[in-house]
């Protein structure tokens, strides 16, 4: 069910608490969801106070088109809890979708990095391999993602999507001078498909999630439109 951190043979025992970790980790997503309220495709109200009172270290609401991904995003003080513990920070071996701690996470941040367990069953980041198909990059809203915080939601489209060995190259959050241009262009490059975007002089979002295993990672880039 989840493979990002696993590394070992797993046993039916640690399978069955596996399955009984998702579960939760899944009832605990309904439970937040009722917090987000959809009017629209276009117009999304989301109770952050409600959701801050739960978990203080929220931080914004993900929406990845074109897959099921839907979430309250999270940051924690390292890039280690949340690979562990849920919404509720309660210890759950699935996860939960956070940004790295190195981000503010209020959708200024230049490259703002979130990241989340690959699994089989979709939830969480499971769902993200899907966007490596050519038939869902070629429909113009599957490129779509969404990001939103308690101050305004911000629209990004994908313009890079690859898998890559294990590296700390792509989710770099901080820039010298006119190296953060030079770096879009490198993730642009990158891609195993070419997609037609402007990302000069905008700030843009990366997903991150693990691929084959976990000896590959899939990164996904957009650019704020």
């Amino acid at each position: 069910m989840f493979v990002c951190a696993i590394g070992i043979i797993i046993t039916m025992h640690l399978m069955k608490n596996l399955q009984n970790d998702v579960n939760t980790n899944m009832q605990t997503k309904q439970e937040v969801e009722k917090y987000i309220y959809a009017k629209d495709e276009d117009v999304i109200d989301i109770d952050f106070n409600k959701l801050k009172k739960t978990n203080s270290d929220t931080v914004g609401y993900l929406e990845v088109l074109g897959t099921n991904t839907k979430y309250v995003v999270v940051k924690g003080k390292d890039n280690d809890y949340y690979l562990t513990h849920d919404f509720k920070k309660n210890y759950n071996v699935a996860g939960w979708i956070f940004a790295d701690y190195r981000n503010k996470g209020d959708g200024k941040d230049m490259n703002l990095v979130i990241y989340g367990h690959q699994t089989y069953n979709d939830t969480m980041f499971g769902a993200l391999s899907k966007l490596l198909k050519k038939e869902k990059i070629k429909d113009e809203d599957n490129l779509i993602i969404n990001y939103t915080t308690d101050r305004e939601r911000k629209k990004y489209k994908i313009f890079s999507i690859y898998t890559v060995e294990p590296e700390t190259y792509y989710i770099k959050t901080s820039f010298k001078e006119n190296e953060f241009e030079k770096f879009k262009v490198k993730l642009k490059e990158r891609s195993i498909y070419k997609i037609d975007v402007n990302i000069k002089n905008k700030n843009i979002i990366t997903l991150s999630t693990c691929q084959n295993h976990g000896v590959k990672r899939l990164a996904i880039h957009a650019v704020e439109l």
